[in-house]
């Protein structure tokens, strides 16, 4: 949940209350299942006289639409709905038609806010009287689909906190909004119903569950502040237990920039090159020191506290620790395996280390050699150059290091993995890889907007 503390919050749209009841939120959805299927079946029967290619594109074309109309209404909602929505395009792109990821990937948290009455009066039921002890800043410093964050100052000591409020009513809401989100896909005809889709909505049953429990997460912030309490590069935020409860989390305030700030592009390259290699370095640690992941991709969970005095390292913020994922041994060996022979750029040794999941035990030899082609083009930044004779000239500085703004290695993934999956019947991965390889992509993305330099041996070598 961002809370870019240099821009201004005070312009959003402002209401009074969300459809929490489950009432208004199953019409808002029956609705649109409604609209959707009477389309679709208008558009089946006036392509019947249209010949394939026509009636493919027809069809297509519908398709788009359809997934707009659905983003445009889930988006309504907010709550649950808009999370599970925003779950489904992060890691439902192997069992979702493309037109439906793009379309829920517009749902975003950057909606109307809960005006501040009904904030005041969720807080006078969280805290009673104790509310009296802190001065509340009315105007949010970031929303998101099941909570917004508040300012504040206690009053006797004059610390400077956040509140981090859940939206009245969203935790009760979950099993139902899934149910009826799930019905929706069914009724409309846009997904079809497979074990796959059931599997997904089960996990993000769970990790809905666990998100929304702001003790949960209170805990596991304290894990991460205790870790990095030692390291100058990292802030984590400080829990204030006073003021915390299961559906209200309260936090010190830690000031920063977002990370696509135009106060970051005006840093010297080694500044960003070094915001750059903390990020990655941060995810290196959370697979093979602790187990465990912030998985949310979203560039929002980081802001960037510059040094006002170049001698100083520039920190990064890290927020929201909700999403977190625990990796059990088994995985943390593979990943180890698969780390290690990137970094050689060893395809036999690539292959060899994908085992230990019916994914790759299933595979022939001829589809695992492709996909084991296919992990050597994801570790190229953690690659070792000396060994590495794939790595263009111009993705190198004259250190060795990595040059993300040159590399367009998100496209060449993408490009890659679409034919890697048109060459078998593909196998949906397991979840773990899936939040795994998601985060990666988005830290590649962050540190392609840095236009970050990093040292694949300063990441690799303490894991090996």
């Amino acid at each position: 949940m961002s809370n870019d503390t240099s821009k201004p919050f005070s312009n959003k749209q402002s209401i009074d209350n969300l459809k929490t009841s489950g009432f208004e939120r199953r019409m808002s959805i029956a609705k649109t299942s409604l609209n959707i299927g009477r389309r679709w079946a208008g558009n089946s029967v006036s392509g019947m006289f249209l010949n394939k290619e026509a009636r493919t594109a027809r069809n297509q074309a519908f398709m788009e639409a359809q997934a707009n109309y659905l983003a445009t209404e889930l988006g309504k909602l907010k709550g649950s709905v808009v999370k599970i929505g925003q779950m489904l395009a992060i890691y439902g792109e192997h069992i979702l038609p493309p037109e439906i990821t793009r379309a829920l990937q517009t749902l975003n948290d950057d909606t109307a806010t809960l005006s501040w009455p009904t904030i005041e009066l969720t807080l006078r039921d969280l805290l009673g009287d104790r509310l009296n002890e802190l001065d509340i800043d009315p105007i949010p410093i970031g929303t998101a689909s099941l909570a917004q964050v508040h300012r504040a100052t206690v009053i006797a000591t004059g610390e400077q906190i956040v509140l981090k409020i859940q939206y009245p009513g969203v935790a009760d809401a979950i099993n139902s909004d899934l149910a009826l989100f799930k019905r929706l896909l069914k009724v409309s005809n846009i997904v079809p119903q497979t074990r796959s889709l059931d599997a997904w909505f089960e996990e993000i049953r769970d990790l809905l569950h666990h998100e929304v429990d702001y003790e949960a997460e209170a805990v596991t912030t304290e894990r991460f502040y205790d870790r990095l309490s030692n390291d100058p590069r990292y802030v984590v935020p400080k829990i204030n237990r006073e003021y915390s409860k299961k559906r209200l989390l309260c936090m010190s305030y830690e000031p920063g920039v977002s990370v696509v700030s135009e106060v970051l592009q005006q840093l010297s390259h080694e500044r960003r090159s070094a915001i750059g290699q903390a990020a990655i370095e941060i995810m290196m640690q959370e697979i093979f020191v602790w187990g465990e992941m912030q998985t949310d991709p979203n560039f929002g969970n980081y802001l960037v506290r510059v040094s006002e005095n170049e001698e100083e390292v520039d920190k990064l913020v890290l927020l929201d620790f909700g999403a977190i994922r625990q990796f059990d041994e088994n995985l943390l060996t593979i990943a180890h395996g698969l780390l290690k022979a990137g970094y050689h750029h060893d395809h036999h040794a690539m292959v060899l280390a994908m085992t230990g999941y019916d994914f790759f035990d299933s595979m022939s030899n001829k589809v695992r050699s492709d996909v084991a082609s296919l992990f050597l083009l994801a570790t190229e930044p953690f690659s070792n150059p000396a060994t590495n004779p794939d790595i263009p000239s111009d993705r190198l500085d004259e250190r060795g290091r990595y040059i993300w703004a040159n590399s367009k290695l998100h496209s060449r993934l993408s490009t890659a993995a679409t034919r890697a999956m048109q060459s078998f019947e593909f196998n949906l991965p397991p979840k773990e890889f899936m939040f795994i390889s998601r985060k990666f992509i988005g830290a590649y993305t962050l540190l392609t907007v840095l236009n970050s330099y990093t040292d694949s041996n300063k990441l690799v070598r303490p894991y090996l």
